[in-house]
């Protein structure tokens, strides 16, 4: 190939990079697809069965501030177009964390955002403090889908108020970017997006698991140990889809979908929604390289219609 035709193919060739929030804390990334957490290890576990630099992202399992052993066992159970999961966060802690595997992903182009929860804002406050002089952690990604001790085990995630108070803490103490993963059981998702928005969050990721239940008809009991858990993959598509679109509609910063992402065509719909960017969580489970097969579809489809950048398909539904 000459170097003029050549020079040709590369500029006809899509570009899929995506920039997420303004200013320091832009979280560039070469792809709109990440993996979500809890999904995908720390990400060295996926390494020979996919090229991690096909990612825009890496989001690692979620980080506490000491191990968690997680909950026993039964705690996975599939579903009709799905699975419920009741891990327990079970982790090796943020200390263990940065002291050995990060510096073994930081050989990797990929950027690496690490999911963190506590049961207190402060809690979060000193997570986010240990991780932003961490090199090669390049975003956070607030998990407030957890049980505030002190307010008798409500979750950050349903009360706005109590959001935004998560989101003031990490903000006050880190200059990475911010994203705040939103659960989707409340009354309204675009309170809780607008809630955190204001309290500093430069993106927000959704949806997070839904509540869910499975019994076993023949012990006449629930099959988790933990009797209720979290509902993750196609089944709630649909739902994730709806509450990303409204949530784009209602705020100015960022918006990343999650929710039964299993193919290029699913991502492409979340992208039209809104958002600008996706993670893909449960598939990663039935198809190791699943992420970066959803990244080479939304290519091959910006391709096929001729869309130089793929953030002329973000909000672009009609």
């Amino acid at each position: 190939m000459k170097k003029t035709e050549k020079a040709k193919a590369i500029a006809k060739k899509p570009s899929t990079g995506i920039v997420l929030g303004k200013g320091s804390r832009a979280l560039r990334l070469s792809s709109p697809v990440m993996t979500a957490s809890g999904t995908f290890g720390y990400g060295l576990e996926f390494s020979p069965y996919m090229k991690l630099e096909k990612l825009g992202a890496i989001c690692v399992k979620g980080l506490s501030l000491r191990p968690r052993e997680g909950n026993p066992p039964p705690r996975t159970v599939e579903t009709p177009c799905g699975m419920l999961n009741a891990i327990g966060l079970q982790n090796v802690g943020v200390d263990v964390f940065i002291d050995s595997k990060l510096p073994k992903l930081r050989k990797y182009k990929t950027k690496v955002i690490a999911n963190i929860f506590g049961e207190t804002a402060s809690e979060y406050a000193e997570l986010a403090k240990r991780l932003d002089d961490a090199k090669g952690v390049h975003a956070l990604e607030i998990n407030i889908s957890c049980p505030n001790v002190k307010k008798g085990g409500m979750a950050f995630g349903t009360d706005p108020k109590e959001a935004a108070r998560v989101v003031r803490a990490v903000r006050a103490v880190t200059g990475k970017h911010v994203m705040t993963k939103l659960s989707p059981n409340v009354t309204d998702i675009r309170v809780m997006a607008r809630a955190v928005e204001d309290a500093g969050s430069d993106s927000i990721s959704l949806i997070n698991t839904l509540t869910g239940m499975a019994i076993d008809i023949n012990k006449r009991r629930p099959v988790l140990t933990t009797k209720i858990g979290g509902l993750s993959g196609p089944a709630i598509k649909p739902v994730a889809l709806r509450m990303v679109w409204e949530a784009a509609g209602v705020v100015k910063i960022p918006v990343v979908g999650i929710g039964g992402i299993v193919t290029a065509e699913d991502a492409i719909e979340f992208l039209l929604a809104g958002a600008s960017a996706v993670q893909v969580g449960t598939a990663n489970f039935l198809t190791p390289n699943a992420s970066e097969k959803v990244a080479d579809g939304i290519a091959a489809y910006m391709k096929k219609h001729n869309i130089g950048s793929v953030r002329k398909l973000v909000g672009a539904l009609n």
